[in-house]
């Protein structure tokens, strides 16, 4: 088996993330999360995916700290899922992957899911991206700069 590269050392915080969330189940569990999901059995029946992927993924995005494990709402001995501070900062990411995902596979009149303002019912306006004085900035707008380590 290849060994998996790690990225928890990188000085990029987009290697950082990926190396958090990257994976692909990691992010379907988060949106699924976001969603109402918080037991076990519902999100492997959500996804469809296999117990022993399921209990990994769940236990690394607990490790991290993206998910707690508490008891359950209902008081009986299972354990359920819920978003941290950290995990529902995440809320833009899932929001953009949506935006992008709606806008870039499905051909028009082609069945898909939407998320919308739950008091008005209407779509999300588009996410982007602003610089500090609200203009909107693109990919050739922006520059990174490395900070100076203490």
């Amino acid at each position: 088996m290849v060994k998996r590269t790690r990225f928890d050392d990188s000085d990029c915080p987009v290697a950082r993330s990926v190396d958090a969330i990257g994976d692909w189940w990691s992010l379907l569990i988060v949106r699924d999360a976001f969603d109402g999901s918080r037991r076990f059995g519902e999100f492997q029946r959500g996804l469809d995916v296999a117990k022993n992927i399921l209990s990994a993924r769940l236990r690394d995005l607990v490790a991290g700290g993206v998910l707690e494990s508490v008891p359950a709402s209902d008081g009986s001995a299972y354990r359920e899922y819920v978003l941290t501070p950290k995990g529902e900062a995440l809320f833009p990411v899932i929001v953009a992957l949506r935006q992008w995902g709606e806008g870039n596979f499905f051909g028009p009149g082609e069945p898909h899911s939407e998320l919308v303002d739950r008091d008005q019912g209407r779509p999300l306006r588009p996410l982007a991206v602003q610089a500090a004085d609200g203009r909107a900035l693109g990919p050739h707008d922006t520059v990174v700069h490395k900070l100076p380590t203490d």
